[in-house]
């Protein structure tokens, strides 16, 4: 194999996650690049012994040195510091933009023509720290956070009626924080809108949950989601590397698009070869349009504390 994909913090539980996800379904090459580079390299070695059983040739590389992950097609950066119980992802705006102006430079110096995939938390606002400090063009720089919180909210409606999850879809816009806007009307199963197969009360709790789906896990655990995560990672790096042209939502810079610019927020986007391809604009309720713009003004208020 040849392309190549590097994972930034790959030695932490969503990182890892991300490098076998990509690794058994031989995606890429793997670079797995971690501060712990010793630990980085024992994960990667595991994996790599791993892809025989899965039948995957892709080759897995642990280490702390960027040198390795030169020229990388996607990096994905899942570096920072995770959640803790009663910690909000707004209380990890401060440390994590430090990690990122540190982790933006070595991938620039690197990989200078990569697209990245932004994972750390909070969210929409390291996407668009990350697209500052890179200075890539938008298409080149996407968050991870709407797939993360519509297969949250697949899992419930598939909970709740008993049915596939294949059959279910659902779509979950704004920010990725507790202001997070799920959409009843275009969440469908089988292509019947939930709305005609639930109460609203069901409705309402099943949304609630969703916008809380990452503090139920870290209550539950002690620390944040890596499974779910990673897997959404994977996703999308599958989209864009097999050029799918798969509508996802995605956290990325809007420019007047929903009535917002020059902020990242999550939207439905068409994700292909050069990354961002096309974003789709719906039509929202003016319900759905308040509670988007409230969405997007707490995204607002985080990047006006870093000065992104």
């Amino acid at each position: 194999m040849n392309r190549k994909v590097t994972v930034v913090g790959g030695a932490g539980n969503v990182g890892a996650t991300v490098a076998r996800g990509i690794a058994d379904k031989q995606l890429a090459d793997v670079v797995v690049i971690d501060i712990a580079d010793k630990k980085a390299a024992g994960i990667a070695l595991d994996m790599l012994e791993a892809c025989p059983v899965y039948g995957s040739d892709a080759r897995v590389l642990g280490t702390g040195d960027y040198a390795e992950s030169a020229g990388s097609e996607i990096v994905v950066i899942t570096s920072g510091v995770p959640r803790k119980p009663g910690m909000s992802r707004d209380d990890l705006l401060s440390v994590n933009f430090k990690i990122m102006q540190a982790v933006t430079e070595q991938v620039v110096k690197h990989s200078p023509n990569c697209i990245i995939i932004a994972v750390a938390n909070p969210l929409d606002a390291m996407a668009q720290a990350i697209y500052k400090l890179s200075k890539f063009p938008r298409e080149r720089v996407i968050g991870m956070a709407g797939v993360l919180d519509s297969a949250r909210m697949r899992s419930f409606i598939a909970k709740e009626l008993g049915v596939s999850v294949e059959n279910v879809h659902a779509f979950v816009l704004g920010g990725h924080g507790d202001t997070m806007v799920p959409l009843p009307r275009y969440s469908t199963v089988a292509g019947i809108p939930i709305t005609d197969l639930m109460d609203k009360a069901t409705i309402d709790r099943i949304c609630a949950r969703t916008a809380r789906g990452g503090l139920e896990i870290t209550e539950l655990v002690g620390t944040s989601a890596w499974y779910a995560p990673g897997a959404s990672v994977v996703e999308m790096v599958e989209a864009i590397l097999l050029d799918k042209k798969k509508i996802l939502p995605c956290s990325v810079f809007l420019q007047g698009e929903y009535g917002v610019r020059d902020l990242f927020v999550g939207v439905p986007c068409k994700l292909g070869s050069r990354g961002l391809e096309k974003i789709i604009e719906i039509k929202l309720t003016p319900d759905e349009d308040a509670a988007f713009k409230k969405s997007a003004a707490a995204v607002k208020e985080l990047v006006d504390v870093i000065k992104v």
